[in-house]
C-alpha cells in the first residue's frame, strides 16, 4: 500500500467510530500531532481524550484506559507493536501515526499504521502525518497546517536540507495559502528570529563559525555596531524579525566577508524560516516554528504537554502565561545542562564523546543540552549523554546527538543505538539517524558504550 492508501484505510476505520483514545509523545511534534488529531476528529463529532506519555513501556501502557475507544498511537508504537499486542490491544481497533523506524509484531494481524518512514519519506514528522490524516477527513482543516509545520521543525526535519522538503514541503504549501504561516526562503540560519537580541542570535547559532562573534555575545555586539547595526536602546538590540530588508542585507554580506575571510565554511549559512503572522508580536514565542516548538518543548520535558496542547487549539492568556513561565525555566535548565557538559569535560572515544550527568539533570532535557554542547566540543563526533532514569534508578538512559555534516558521513544513531540494544535484556532505543535515545540497566553501562562506539565506527567505514 502507498502512504495515501494507508492514509486513507485510517480515515475509514476512524469515521466508523464514536470514541477515540490518543496516545502521544510529550515533545513538540508528539504534543502539535496530538492537538491536530484532536481538533480534526472533535470536529467530526468525535468523542476525543488524550493521555500523554514520556515513552511507551509496560509501565505507561497501563495508562491507557481498557475501554471500547479507538486507540490512535501518534509519533510513538511503530517501534513498539509487539509490546502493544502482548498488552492485548485490537490490531483492527488500533491506529498508529508515526515516523519512526517500524518494527511489526510477529504473527496475527497487523496494526493500522500510517508511518511516512515506510514510504521513503525521512523529513516528516508524527504531526506531519497526522496532518495529511485530518485532511483526508475533510479537505477544509488546512488550519491545521500550522501544528504540522511546528511538529515538523521541533523534530528537526528541516535539519539537513535547512528547509522542509517533500511532502513536509507540501503541507508548508498549505498553510501559506491559508495564510496562517509565511515562508522566508534562504535567511539567515540563526535560531531566535522573534525573541533573541541580535548579537545572542549570532554568537549562538549552531551552523555557523564567526570569528570574533560566535560564542562571544560581546564580540558580536561590537561586530553589529561596525557595520551601523547599533541598539534600539542602551541594552536593547534588536531582534532579527525587526530589521529592514536593508539591515538584513548589510548583516548578511558582513557575515559572509567575515567568514569567507578567515576561510570558514558558508555552506550552512542560509536556512529556511517559517513566521506566523496571525500571532501578535507581544506574544514573540509563537512569531515562528522554531520558537513555538521549543515552547511546546518546555511544557512537555517538564511534565505539562497538555499546557502545550491548549496554547495549540489557541489559548493566549492563561495556558500562555504558564508556558512562559515554564519557557524560562527551560532555557535556564538547559543551559545548566550545557555548561556543565562543556566545563566537566567528555571522555573522547575514537568515533564518539560521551560523558555521565548522573540524577543532576531531569532526564527529558539532557539530550537537549548534548546537542547545544556539541558545537562547543567536538562536532566531527556523535555525543552520548547518560544520565539516571527519573522512572526507574536502576536503569540509564541514554541521549545521542550528532551533526548534519556527520550523517552525511553515513552515521546513525538510531541504528547504532538499536543494534546495540539487540540481545541485551531491558535495553530499547530508537529514534532518527540524527538524533536518537535508549534505556539500558545501569550495569551495562560500559559494554553499551564500547559497542556504540564500535557500531559507529563501522558506519564511519
Amino acid at each position: 500500500m502507498s502512504l495515501e492508501e494507508d492514509i486513507r484505510a485510517a480515515a475509514d476505520t476512524i469515521r466508523s467510530c464514536e470514541e477515540v483514545t490518543i496516545i502521544s509523545h510529550i515533545d513538540a511534534d508528539g504534543i502539535s500531532s496530538e492537538a491536530i488529531l484532536a481538533q480534526a476528529l472533535s470536529r467530526e463529532g468525535i468523542h476525543v481524550s488524550t493521555t500523554f506519555v514520556r515513552q511507551l513501556d509496560p509501565l505507561t501502557l497501563d495508562q491507557i484506559p481498557n475501554n471500547s475507544s479507538l486507540k490512535i498511537f501518534s509519533d510513538l508504537g511503530s517501534g513498539q507493536q509487539q509490546m502493544l499486542i502482548e498488552k492485548g490491544l485490537d490490531p483492527s481497533k488500533t491506529i498508529i501515526i508515526d515516523h519512526h523506524v517500524s518494527q511489526p509484531a510477529e504473527g496475527g494481524d497487523p496494526f493500522i499504521e500510517v508511518n511516512c518512514l515506510n514510504h521513503g519519506h525521512e523529513k516528516m514528522s508524527a504531526a506531519g502525518v497526522s496532518y495529511l490524516l485530518a485532511r483526508e477527513l475533510d479537505p477544509i482543516y488546512r488550519d491545521l497546517a500550522k501544528l504540522a509545520i511546528i511538529g515538523n521543525i521541533g523534530d528537526m526535519m528541516d535539519r539537513e536540507h535547512l528547509c522542509l522538503i517533500g511532502p513536509a514541503r507540501e503541507i508548508l504549501h498549505d498553510g501559506i495559502h491559508h495564510g496562517t504561516v509565511e515562508l522566508w526562503e534562504r535567511d539567515l540560519n540563526i535560531y531566535g528570529i522573534s525573541t533573541r537580541p541580535l548579537p545572542q542570535s549570532l554568537a549562538y547559532s549552531d551552523d555557523m563559525e564567526i570569528p570574533g562573534v560566535s560564542r562571544d555575545p560581546d564580540g558580536a555586539g561590537k561586530f553589529l555596531e561596525r557595520i551601523g547595526i547599533k541598539p534600539l536602546q542602551p541594552n536593547r538590540w534588536p531582534v532579527w524579525e525587526e530589521l529592514s530588508f536593508d539591515q538584513k542585507q548589510q548583516v548578511c554580506s558582513a557575515v559572509i566577508e567575515q567568514m569567507m575571510a578567515h576561510g570558514k565554511d558558508t555552506s550552512r549559512l542560509f536556512a529556511d524560516h517559517y513566521i506566523f503572522p496571525d500571532e501578535d508580536r507581544h506574544q514573540a514565542s509563537l512569531r515562528n516554528a522554531s520558537e513555538f516548538a521549543t515552547m511546546l518543548n518546555s511544557c512537555g520535558r517538564w511534565q505539562r504537554p497538555e499546557l502545550g496542547g491548549s496554547i495549540c487549539r489557541g489559548d493566549r492568556v492563561v495556558a500562555y502565561r504558564e508556558a512562559e513561565h515554564m519557557l524560562r525555566n527551560h532555557r535556564s535548565k538547559i543551559r545548566e545542562v550545557m555548561l556543565y557538559i562543556t566545563e566537566t569535560g567528555v571522555t573522547e572515544l575514537s568515533h564518539m564523546l560521551y560523558l555521565h550527568v548522573g540524577g543532576r539533570f531531569p532526564d527529558t532535557i539532557v539530550g537537549i543540552g548534548a546537542g547545544m554542547a556539541l558545537s562547543r566540543l567536538n562536532p566531527e563526533k556523535p555525543i552520548l549523554i547518560m544520565c539516571e532514569d527519573s522512572l526507574d534508578p536502576s536503569m540509564t538512559k541514554i541521549s545521542m546527538r550528532t551533526r548534519p555534516e556527520v550523517v552525511s558521513k553515513g552515521v546513525d544513531l538510531q541504528q547504532a543505538l538499536t543494534l546495540a540494544c539487540e540481545g541485551r535484556e531491558g535495553c530499547s532505543g530508537g529514534g532518527h539517524r540524527i538524533a536518537a535515545g535508549a534505556f539500558i540497566p545501569r550495569e551495562l553501562e560500559r559494554a553499551f558504550i564500547e559497542d556504540v562506539n564500535r557500531i559507529l565506527a563501522q558506519q564511519y567505514a
